[in-house]
């Protein structure tokens, strides 16, 4: 019985999945299309930006941090990319690298804030939040950008899988999700990273740079949210000054019940994934029962509070 349990993976571990399964087995007796493949490539559609945000948040947590301004700063990377696509006729690449530069910008920005200054990582991203959207507005003069080469909706488009229409950016989130995993379980730089949110000052005494360590887990960070203003953009086939308003809190709540810890060093990366899934299957499944996107917002922010909880229970109980 006792070999039994070890190999059986922790509560902590399953309970996200369980949950993205109940929720999928309530959705399916409200509404006859829940369960159609349709529905479900729909609901990757609509997670693959958040999605991909939420896996630099996931980072940024697991050393015990927080980014709050990860939403605004992929707003203000799509508005770079179509812009700069616009005005000065670049080639989709390019026009794409230019976003990804300015948000790895913003994420060293506030890697070095936090490592060299030792600010608390809520302070100085509430202040790159602010700073993000202002330059937004300003760079943009709060005008949505369509004027945009083909190239960059290309991971907008869609391939026939099974029936179902499956966007080229789902798949290109679910790689990224592979990747960052396996660099997260099978490299020492992944493993550093548990190391810092775990316990700073031991692994700094067994000599990991861990300054060196933060900076880089911000900077990856800022990438990921460039490579989300690229999917945003293909999804849209628009440069929105008014996105990301909501999807940097959209982000942790991914993180938060996919089963990371706030506190660090405690997570796995494919439960963010399945947090996001489970934040689109109920914002979905309510949808086509009709339901208000206001009473949505309030599911969500429950939700939250339930894993947060669990985490602090979880805790408490391994002391």
């Amino acid at each position: 019985m006792n070999s039994l349990k070890a190999k059986l993976p922790p509560i902590g571990t399953l309970g996200p999945a369980i949950a993205l399964i109940l929720a999928c087995a309530f959705f399916s007796f409200q509404h006859e299309r829940f369960l159609t493949l349709q529905n479900f490539s729909l609901i990757l559609q609509q997670v693959m930006v958040v999605g991909t945000i939420a896996i630099g948040q996931t980072l940024i947590i697991l050393t015990a941090g927080i980014d709050l301004s990860c939403g605004m700063v992929m707003a203000l990377g799509s508005i770079v990319m179509t812009k700069v696509a616009a005005d000065y006729g670049l080639s989709a690449p390019v026009a794409i690298l230019c976003g990804i530069a300015v948000t790895t910008l913003f994420g060293l920005i506030n890697g070095l804030l936090v490592t060299r200054i030792k600010l608390p990582p809520f302070i100085v991203t509430l202040g790159t939040l602010n700073i993000a959207f202002a330059i937004t507005q300003l760079y943009s003069r709060a005008q949505t950008i369509t004027n945009i080469p083909d190239g960059m909706n290309l991971l907008g488009e869609t391939f026939n899988l099974g029936g179902a229409r499956v966007a080229f950016g789902a798949v290109l989130m679910l790689a990224l999700y592979v990747a960052t995993w396996l660099w997260l379980r099978e490299t020492a730089p992944g493993r550093h990273v548990y190391a810092v949110g775990n316990n700073p000052e031991a692994t700094r005494l067994t000599g990991i740079p861990t300054e060196r360590v933060l900076l880089t887990v911000y900077a990856l960070a800022g990438v990921f949210y460039g490579i989300a203003s690229m999917l945003a953009v293909a999804r849209t086939g628009a440069g929105d000054p008014n996105a990301g308003q909501t999807e940097n809190l959209d982000a942790i709540t991914a993180v938060v019940l996919g089963g990371t810890s706030l506190f660090g060093g405690r997570g796995i990366l494919l439960g963010t994934l399945v947090g996001a899934l489970i934040v689109g299957v109920f914002r979905n499944g309510l949808t086509l029962m009709g339901v208000s996107s206001v009473y949505q917002i309030l599911v969500t922010g429950v939700l939250v509070i339930l894993a947060v909880a669990t985490d602090q229970m979880s805790r408490k109980g391994g002391r």
